[in-house]
């Protein structure tokens, strides 16, 4: 009996060959490359929120102790957080007082400053690696792209 089928057709085998098998593998290569340092980018963003958030957090609450005490402070835990540091929320960062200069001590100004836990997700995040904002309200960052950061 031949491999001939009743149209005259030789039956071919089923599956992939070797060459399409790779043209699919260079293809979700490329599509990995062009997409996946938009996605990482993308992440890096939205966690970077989570260090606005615990720094508004925190100056809202310096603010709602200055109202109580006439004073701010450098201890985070008498702003109501947990610890010295305080960890964000989504635990991406630690954000902490900074003892302002001699010129304006503690009892009337304070910068909060939030950085990466280190060894966490954001560790190398080198375009925006921390955020500071003061009781003035001026909001800074630093990083290469220090400037888009806020």
């Amino acid at each position: 009996m031949s491999a001939v089928g009743s149209c005259g057709r030789h039956r071919g085998y089923t599956g992939f060959t070797l060459i399409e098998l790779v043209i699919v593998i260079v293809i979700v290569g490329i599509l990995m490359a062009v997409a996946l340092p938009g996605y990482q980018e993308s992440m890096n963003k939205g966690r970077r929120a989570d260090a606005k958030a615990g720094l508004m957090d925190a100056v809202n609450r310096q603010e709602r102790f200055m109202l109580d005490r006439s004073t701010y402070t450098a201890d985070m835990t008498q702003l109501g957080f947990g610890a010295d540091p305080m960890v964000s929320e989504e635990g991406h960062y630690t954000v902490d007082v900074e003892t302002p200069d001699t010129a304006c001590p503690i009892a009337t100004c304070y910068i909060l400053t939030a950085t990466p836990v280190t060894g966490g997700a954001q560790a190398d995040d080198a375009k925006c690696t921390s955020f500071t904002v003061d009781s003035t309200g001026a909001k800074t960052a630093t990083g290469f792209a220090a400037a888009e950061c806020w």
